[in-house]
């Protein structure tokens, strides 16, 4: 019996996914089984537009003080770093922009260096649906991953995983522990990877759910196979809020938000070092999006890594150390996450855009829409949308201390702060 219980359904849905870019169905692509996440490059070459899930007006109010063991974990680094010279963090103040804040006294679990993914399309037409993606990620931190949809953040995600259809080509490197993510073959991602050093929250949890299969089953078997235990279904039902009794309950006999439940049920059973959320909390209200990503950052505060994909800000807020806003496949911003959504903010235009359109901020859109992955301009991407658009940005702004931009908010200067 297969160890993953969703896989059949996985091919099915990566096969029609690498049919729209001409790639050969996974049975006829040795050592090239691919992801269901490929239908974002497929979004992102058609373009899209801005999208962000818009929190209730006090669910931000309720973040503030929704993690006291993330400030208490905080007061311990900033001792740490006392000892070493570095000053402390808070408000994000005084701790260089984009560093971890674990970086100077612990070795990354994740090192992803200059990572990018390209499509190739029929007419020799390219997407760069991701390029030069560069962070690094802790045990026992939560980086959020934002960004409008179609930026390429679920296809940096299924790049770590192997999961890239057969016309996806990648660059760079992607280190869990001694381990290269992206030069490891199938064999390696399938047996040792996948569900055992890493686990996934899928974007679309009714294509990794076995459809013939009760839940209850799933979650058995990877139960078994994950952690060697025959009982404990109803435990690992639990922690992701599935009720009970839905677990003999087939995928298509469930809602939206009870399959996102399932998937994630599944996700957390094998207690791997690093976990990989990819809108985890579509299609709950807000009362389990903030019981999910509770769950979650007691997944972290245990000593594992989250990479939380997400265009829920509120959740975002919530649980996250750090933020890593993504625009036209690239980081443009890597920060502190007291600092991002509390003082100083955002320093790059888009990710104070991001903030802005919230109701309970400025509730002002970011004008006009991002550019085509197939068709990016030669300088900086945002430059058309910016307001403080220059001729220097007529070249791509490398990331430095924890921003892609040329004209950057200053958060020491007046001016810069009210632009």
């Amino acid at each position: 019996m297969s160890a993953r219980p969703a896989v059949e359904a996985e091919r099915r849905v990566r096969d029609e996914a690498g049919a729209c870019g001409g790639a050969a169905p996974a049975e006829n692509r040795k050592g090239q089984d691919r992801s269901s996440n490929a239908g974002q490059a497929t979004q992102a070459g058609a373009g899209a537009g801005t999208e962000a899930v818009l929190p209730e007006p006090r669910a931000r109010e309720r973040a503030v003080s929704a993690r006291p063991a993330v400030e208490a974990e905080r007061r311990v680094r900033d001792e740490a770093g006392a000892r070493e010279g570095a000053a402390p963090a808070e408000n994000g103040k005084g701790r260089d922009w984009g560093t971890a804040p674990r970086e100077a006294s612990a070795t990354p679990l994740l090192d992803v260096q200059n990572l990018s993914v390209r499509f190739r399309m029929r007419g020799s037409r390219e997407i760069a649906a991701v390029t030069d993606a560069t962070f690094r990620l802790h045990r026992g931190e939560c980086l959020a991953l934002i960004g409008e949809s179609g930026c390429g953040k679920s296809v940096l995600a299924s790049a770590l995983l192997g999961l890239l259809p057969g016309n996806a080509r990648t660059a760079g490197q992607a280190h869990l522990g001694g381990l290269d993510l992206l030069a490891a073959d199938e064999r390696t991602l399938a047996r040792t990877v996948r569900g055992r050093r890493v686990g996934l929250v899928p974007q679309s949890p009714a294509a990794h759910l076995t459809p013939v299969r009760t839940v209850r089953s799933q979650l058995r078997e990877t139960l078994r196979e994950l952690t060697g235990r025959r009982q404990g279904e109803e435990a690992a039902a639990e922690r992701a809020a599935f009720p009970a009794d839905h677990l003999d309950r087939h995928p298509h006999q469930l809602s939206g938000g009870l399959a996102q439940r399932a998937a994630t049920a599944l996700a957390l059973v094998g207690d791997a070092p690093l976990l990989l959320a990819d809108e985890p909390t579509t299609g709950l209200d807000r009362e389990l999006v903030d019981r999910t990503a509770d769950e979650l950052r007691h997944h972290v505060d245990r000593g594992h890594a989250l990479l939380m994909i997400t265009h829920d800000l509120a959740a975002a807020e919530r649980i996250a150390d750090r933020v890593a806003v993504m625009y036209a496949g690239r980081i443009v911003e890597l920060a502190d996450a007291a600092a991002f959504f509390g003082d100083p903010g955002p320093r790059h235009p888009y990710a104070r855009g991001l903030l802005d359109a919230l109701p309970e901020r400025a509730f002002t859109p970011i004008p006009g829409m991002p550019p085509e992955l197939g068709d990016l301009p030669d300088g900086c991407a945002f430059a058309a949308r910016c307001p403080r658009a220059a001729d220097t940005c007529a070249t791509v702004p490398p990331l430095t201390d924890g921003v892609a931009c040329h004209h950057p908010r200053n958060p020491g200067n007046p001016r810069s702060a009210r632009a």
